[in-house]
Parts: C-alpha cells; structure tokens; sequence
C-alpha cells in the first residue's frame, strides 16, 4: 500500500481525524509527534499498521509536502503554524440561516 498517496488523497479526513485526539485550529500549533501517532491509529484503524519507523519517515514526507503548499509553517524543529481551515470561517457579512429565511 502507498501510504503516502493514501493520505494525500485523504487530507482533510486525516486532518479530521487527527483533530479528534490533539485539538487543533487554524493558526494553532502542530507537533511532529502528533502528526506521526495520527498516522500510526489513522491506518491502524483501517486494518493497514504502520510501523513505528515508517510512520516516522511518512510524518517528515507528508509535513514537507505540506510546507511546500504552505498549508503548515514551520516555527521550530518539530513545531509547524496551521495555515488552513478544516471548518468554513464564518464571514462577518454573512446572515444566520434563521434571519435570512425571514
């Protein structure tokens, strides 16, 4: 299994998955480690395991990809910024769905 174009092509599930155990937002802090055990359950969870040492080598692929497309900044060695929203920011100018019914 190429484990890397899985979670590419799966991004924004994995990300939702991942936010379930380590809470995270746009403009929040990203560890290393988080990425690496979020990688170990979410194929762990669909009956494929990822080695330790293989999750640790498809943590640094993927981050790299990310930083590329600026979807994560790095702040530190094992520290990267959000750059991206899971959830629709709500506009200032939009209406509730209640007030723009009426």
């Amino acid at each position: 299994m190429d484990y890397m174009s899985v979670l590419k092509s799966n991004e924004e599930i994995f990300f939702r998955f991942m936010r379930e155990k380590y809470p995270f937002f746009y403009n929040s802090n990203i560890f290393f480690r988080d990425i690496q055990y979020s990688i170990i359950s979410f194929f762990k969870l669909k009956n494929s395991p990822v080695p330790y040492a293989d999750a640790e080598k498809l943590a640094v692929k993927f981050i790299d990809d990310l930083e590329k497309e600026e979807k994560l900044i790095k702040v530190s060695k094992n520290t990267w910024k959000v750059n991206f929203y899971l959830d629709k920011p709500v506009s200032e100018t939009e209406e509730p769905a209640e007030l723009a019914e009426k």
